[in-house]
């Protein structure tokens, strides 16, 4: 049978486990600013937006210079879709 005597210390052992373990490793609280989190998602979330901004904006010009290419040199329309490729292939390396 377990004595009151045995009992305090092992309830002692655990309390100065639990005080060594809380003093050896700080929470993220204690180590960065609550306002981390936001402002490193609000950054990704910018980078992820203005890099689709720029493709688009990237395919509209080259299509309005496909469309372009089309009336004046219908020939050479392969070579023109090139761009626009390229920069749908910018918004797929900006997500």
């Amino acid at each position: 049978m377990v004595s009151k005597t045995q009992l305090a210390i092992g309830a002692a052992a655990v309390g100065a486990i639990a005080v060594a373990a809380e003093g050896a490793a700080p929470g993220c609280a204690d180590k960065y600013p609550q306002s981390a989190a936001f402002f490193g998602a609000m950054g990704c979330a910018s980078a992820l937006i203005f890099a689709n901004l720029g493709s688009a904006y990237g395919t509209a010009k080259s299509g309005i210079g496909l469309a372009h290419l089309g009336i004046i040199h219908a020939d050479r329309i392969m070579r023109g879709i090139v761009p626009v490729v390229m920069a749908g292939i910018l918004g797929i390396y900006g997500l």
